[in-house]
């Protein structure tokens, strides 16, 4: 396999793990079909590079899976792999475009995300030594994901100047550098201002510095699988016994923000969701919660 493609699958096993926080065993499922994708263009269409993938090499795989009797459900997961795989693909500049978009074929049905409740986030938040530099730069992190609902990669790349703080603003750049404004909150941001005036002049380093808002004991920018560990070993710390990622905090600013009223077109602003249905999914959510509700308090349930 080329290089590109064996970097390209590392990368992959990467962004399942933080930025989509998958379990282990999809990520396993995942990275074997895309591992099985990717030696059949190498074989049958001669392809080294992630870029040099169209929209027929695709459906000549799948046609081969098909001819090969795959069972319906390994087959939707295999094109749901795929489709990640491409979003994964483009959301990093390894290929311009992304020929899985228009892909004519049916997936997996969508598994509702994990979610924290609300009193497990505070809980989580609360957890960091505020009285040291690094414990008052994580409770920085943690309010500022789960005020935003950014994925992990906006935030590693979030500099000083998308701050907003006299508008409670942050200005953040998503897929395909695209700009959404979403609003701070007064947690996040009386955080954030304090890590900023208080830690990062001592983390930041004279001879290298850098715009990048969250930076790690060595100056440089955090990166997504520290965002990871900062926030498992809080979760932990807090006895949550999710498996607690990044992305759950987004998947619960969503959640939290429905069950409070919001509409959806508003939440899909704020989570940068280019189509509704993606953001939909939190609907299906929310119905869950009232569903419990019902089952909790209703007499007759």
């Amino acid at each position: 396999m080329h290089p590109g493609m064996k970097t390209a699958l590392s990368g992959f096993k990467t962004y399942l793990t933080i930025e989509r926080g998958f379990s282990d065993h999809s990520i396993h499922a995942y990275v074997l079909d895309v591992r099985r994708y990717a030696e059949w263009l190498h074989e049958k269409r001669g392809i080294e590079r992630p870029a040099e993938i169209s929209l027929d090499d695709i459906t000549g795989f799948l046609a081969s899976l098909k001819k090969a009797s795959l069972a319906a459900a390994s087959m939707a997961r295999a094109i749901s792999a795929i489709r990640h795989f491409h979003r994964f693909l483009l959301g990093e500049g390894l290929a311009a475009s992304n020929p899985s978009e228009h892909l004519d074929a049916p997936s997996l049905t969508r598994n509702l995300p994990l979610v924290l409740t609300q009193d497990e986030v505070a809980l989580i938040l609360e957890q960091p030594d505020t009285a040291a530099k690094l414990g008052l730069r994580d409770r920085a992190i943690l309010e500022t994901l789960y005020a935003t609902g950014m994925r992990v990669s906006e935030l590693t790349s979030l500099r000083v100047d998308q701050l907003l703080f006299e508008q409670g603003l942050v200005r953040i750049f998503g897929k395909g550098s695209k700009e959404r404004i979403v609003p701070l909150g007064s947690e996040a941001a009386h955080w954030a201002l304090e890590y900023l005036t208080l830690v990062r002049p001592q983390l930041q380093r004279r001879d290298r510095p850098t715009p990048v808002l969250f930076l790690n004991h060595r100056g440089g920018g955090l990166s997504r699988m520290s965002i990871l560990t900062i926030t498992k070993k809080y979760a932990a710390a807090a006895g949550i016994a999710m498996d607690v990622h990044p992305h759950t905090f987004r998947h619960s600013f969503a959640t939290h923000l429905l069950e409070g009223g919001a509409d959806l077109r508003s939440v899909q602003e704020m989570l940068g969701h280019a189509d509704i249905s993606t953001t939909q999914i939190y609907t299906h959510v929310d119905r869950e919660y009232l569903k419990e509700v019902h089952r909790t308090f209703h007499p007759r349930s």
